[in-house]
């Protein structure tokens, strides 16, 4: 449980860091940010390739790769740095991560759960919505206090 415990703490810790990132709209330039870079510091490609120690050629596809994203961070960082910018990388969860355990979990627990509501309406047993809202809460906390890798589990 304390493992447990120690990844709900990073995962809120990793929400807190992230959530000014999932709030902002950033779209990537249509050429790319390395192009939209340089032509706003009225510099040359073959000025960029000078500084990367390049040959002009290079740039021009590494702004294409960029543009179709085709290229890797590594590329990106190094033209990062010619241009005197940061390379800043990260992975933006759609919603709070917390929120993502918790659908996941309930996903599971509706999966789990089907099957057996059904079988109890053929048997002419079938639970209120309320009943069944209720066993849906129970199963998706108990999925919860399982460790958090079952939850990717494909069953």
């Amino acid at each position: 449980m304390i493992k447990d415990r120690q990844a709900e703490l990073a995962r809120k810790n990793l929400d807190r860091k992230l959530a000014f990132l999932r709030e902002q709209s950033l779209p990537r330039p249509h050429g790319g940010w390395i192009r939209a870079i340089r032509d706003s510091l009225g510099m040359t490609s073959r000025q960029l390739a000078k500084r990367m120690g390049v040959v002009q050629s290079r740039i021009i596809a590494l702004e294409k790769a960029e543009a179709t994203d085709a290229t890797t961070l590594k590329s990106l960082r190094e033209a990062a740095e010619a241009l005197n910018c940061q390379l800043v990388y990260a992975l933006v969860p759609k919603a709070p991560l917390d929120e993502i355990v918790r659908d996941r979990a309930a996903a599971k627990a509706l999966d789990q759960f089907g099957p057996v509501a059904q079988g109890m309406m053929l048997e002419n047993q079938s639970l209120t919505t309320g009943q069944m809202q209720e066993e849906l809460a129970r199963l998706t906390a108990e999925i919860l206090n399982e460790p958090l890798r079952y939850l990717w589990e494909d069953e």
